[in-house]
């Protein structure tokens, strides 16, 4: 089963997964996928945007609203963006002819949104500007955006981890531009403002676990 949708051309759902869709908020809410009675429980949010009416799909839709920096409300102009799909395992419980319980697990994707007022957007690629300008004075950008603050930490750290760790100067200069490449994106799409974790390429982490959820849409 779809992990989300939207009731829009494929060239949206496909082709412009990961673009920014602007409407006005007209409702949003919990409902059964495609307000069918027979699917699962999902949730659902309405755009009213130049094309007309959009509706979007997904549960994770709740969580943007309640998180969101900017708290959008119905008949706020909006931006809904899908950032990234999340490994998730899916519980399905169900009884069998004896009334004995069953358990399955599969893994699968989940879709993570942002959803906030347009002018949320806006001041990101501002942000996003500044942290790529070569020139900008760290100082003054940090004191009107006092956010970025770990974002330049990171950036320096990521600058001495360069300089000890890689000792060709080209591939030290596309270390760095990777590394501020992902960090201006991610500002840009409108995640949580990256930080960067750099560890010895020999020490080795366990993977992470797939987060363990309920079956939904």
């Amino acid at each position: 089963m779809a992990d989300e949708e939207a009731s829009a051309p494929k060239r949206f759902t496909s082709r412009r997964a990961g673009e920014l869709l602007i409407g006005r908020l007209k409702d949003h809410g919990a409902a059964n996928y495609q307000f069918r009675a027979k699917e699962d429980p999902s949730y659902y949010l309405k755009l009213i945007t130049s094309r007309g009416e959009r509706v979007l799909w997904g549960k994770d839709l709740e969580r943007a609203l309640i998180e969101g920096e900017t708290k959008p409300k119905n008949g706020d102009l909006v931006g809904a963006r899908r950032i990234r799909r999340e490994l998730v395992t899916i519980t399905t419980r169900a009884k069998g002819e004896d009334g004995a319980s069953t358990i399955t697990e599969q893994r699968a994707h989940r879709t993570r949104w942002v959803v906030e007022k347009v002018t949320f957007f806006a001041e990101r690629a501002r942000m996003a500007r500044r942290l790529r300008d070569e020139q900008v004075d760290i100082k003054k950008t940090v004191h009107a955006h006092p956010e970025l603050k770990g974002t330049f930490l990171s950036l320096r750290a990521a600058e001495d981890f360069a300089a000890i760790r890689i000792k060709d100067p080209q591939d030290r200069e596309r270390f760095l531009t990777l590394i501020k490449g992902a960090m201006t994106g991610s500002i840009r799409k409108g995640e949580p403002l990256p930080a960067v974790r750099l560890r010895d390429p020999e020490s080795k982490a366990p993977a992470a676990k797939p987060k363990r959820e309920e079956p939904t849409r």
